[in-house]
């Protein structure tokens, strides 16, 4: 389809979108303790998305033929990368990562945005892998001037990655998104600097940085959704939807 370029009353809309995926996650979050389940954070997610009236953009979404996806938002724990079906038999215990990862439509457009969440108190391990997503984020939004090029980001990704001593799963990447959830250009977590496309103001991208303390590879699960490590290492997700503007990134949902 090409990428779509969005106007500044699209942007307000998409932000609208993002104001009910910040609502909806934190609300999740707030209710990730030590007991509960990942079908009960479901649960939370639904009663939060229908209070502000919008609409999950996974519930029952089929890409390329898989079932059906179950639930309202993607519950990912430890070494699960991304994908994770809620369910009652998965319950929160302290020390876990919880990677909560939400999109929805709101007003026509679409905001996607990814947490991952410490239960209590986690081992070394988890902490150093969490704080370096998190720079890896930063470290892309930073590399998202105005003719900057999609392997600048992901460049950023992969050696900061690197140099903290994780791995980036190179499976799954980043997307546009807009008035559907995944649109053109895929943004890879990995690259060269200086290639692939030239951001221009107006493009709206969902970055998503995927991290292991293993190796890269993953497989998925007979369910045809759950992602997970290989070598059953731990995996944090960060996402925003961002736009490009005249100075750089704009955080639509965070």
């Amino acid at each position: 389809m090409g990428i779509v370029i969005k106007n500044a009353a699209e942007l307000v809309r998409m932000r609208r979108a993002g104001d009910v995926a910040r609502a909806v996650l934190d609300a999740v979050e707030a209710a990730c303790v030590p007991g509960v389940s990942t079908a009960e954070l479901d649960r939370v997610a639904a009663r939060e998305l229908a209070r502000w009236g919008a609409t999950s953009a996974y519930a029952g979404y089929r890409p390329g033929g898989v079932p059906p996806f179950p639930g309202v938002l993607c519950t990912s724990i430890n070494h699960v990368v991304v994908h994770g079906i809620p369910s009652p038999r998965d319950v929160l215990r302290e020390g876990d990562l919880i990677s909560i990862d939400f999109a929805c439509y709101r007003d026509g457009f679409c905001a996607d945005a990814t947490r991952t969440v410490a239960m209590g108190i986690i081992s070394a391990p988890a902490r150093q892998l969490l704080d370096a997503t998190r720079a890896c984020l930063a470290r892309a939004l930073a590399a998202c001037g105005p003719g900057s090029r999609l392997g600048d980001l992901g460049a950023a990704i992969e050696r900061h990655a690197g140099a903290s001593g994780h791995a980036v799963v190179r499976q799954f990447v980043g997307h546009g998104i807009g008035r559907q959830m995944h649109e053109d250009p895929a943004v890879p977590n990995y690259g060269t600097p200086g290639t692939g496309r030239r951001l221009k103001p107006g493009m709206t991208l969902a970055i998503e940085p995927m991290l292991t303390t293993g190796d890269d590879a993953v497989r998925i699960l007979s369910d045809r959704w759950t992602v997970v490590t290989a070598d059953h290492s731990l995996a944090a997700h960060l996402e925003h939807t961002i736009a490009i503007t005249d100075h750089g990134a704009d955080v639509l949902a965070a």
